[in-house]
């Protein structure tokens, strides 16, 4: 089984080691990951320009691109026959409406757009915290093992979100549960004639049942996101009431 590994990080990220650490034995990792770190850059691709790519050793290339790129890339050309995509693991939590704006998920979304399985990991960091690689890998790996396992229809795929401080000795619950609705409470700090953002992902409202509140309450929590977001019964619903 051949799988395809990236991140929006870089080639050279610590969590991308992780990942490639934990991939189950029985596959074949072949890494397809940016150049440099292109964290937050949501879904943009690449149509107007070349793509550099550059075959650092066998099965380990570095692309001149997103995270979308890459899965386009890696499952177009590189790594055709690849029967899953995982993109991380993120230094920082992909939660929520998080979601749009993660160069991470969206790597994980290009792949089930392309007909490919795929899941997105990331690790939140808790406030004045760091990660610690070698526990969030050994978490990772046992979660991954679990999906890995599990039928993903088309058009779907996971996000997993792995809470912060982990240790070894207690593996957190796994959850599966929705994208929290809540938008981050944020505001943007005029100067001159500048506007910066300031805001905490660590205060965030939140649903209790919702992934914000699972990951930061201490469990891992893994959903299914689909690449449809189209609400196809309301907009009948609302068609017929319009004759």
């Amino acid at each position: 089984m051949k799988i395809i590994l990236t991140n929006d990080d870089g080639i050279d990220a610590p969590g991308l080691a992780a990942l490639f650490d934990v991939v189950p034995p029985r596959a074949r990792p072949v890494v397809v990951a940016p150049k440099d770190p292109m964290s937050w850059i949501s879904h943009r691709v690449t149509t107007r320009s070349p793509l550099r790519v550059v075959r650092a050793e066998k099965d380990r290339f570095s692309v001149d691109g997103t995270p979308a790129d890459c899965a386009r890339i890696a499952l177009k050309n590189i790594a055709a026959d690849a029967s899953w995509l995982l993109s991380g693991i993120n230094p920082g939590a992909n939660l929520g409406s998080d979601v749009y704006n993660s160069g991470t998920v969206a790597a994980a979304r290009e792949a089930a757009i392309l007909g490919c399985r795929s899941v997105a990991i990331s690790q939140y960091m808790a406030k004045d915290q760091k990660v610690d690689w070698s526990i969030t890998a050994s978490h990772a790996g046992r979660v991954l093992n679990t999906l890995l396992s599990l039928p993903l229809a088309p058009g779907h795929f996971w996000n997993v979100n792995l809470p912060h401080p982990l240790s070894t000795d207690r593996f957190p619950e796994t959850v599966f549960c929705g994208l929290d609705p809540h938008p981050h409470q944020y505001e943007f700090v005029k100067n001159g004639e500048d506007y910066c953002y300031r805001g905490s992902i660590h205060d965030r409202p939140r649903d209790l049942d919702k992934d914000v509140a699972v990951c930061f309450g201490g469990s891992i929590s893994v959903t299914r996101i689909a690449i449809g977001t189209t609400d196809y019964p309301s907009l009948k619903q609302a068609k017929e009431k319009t004759h």
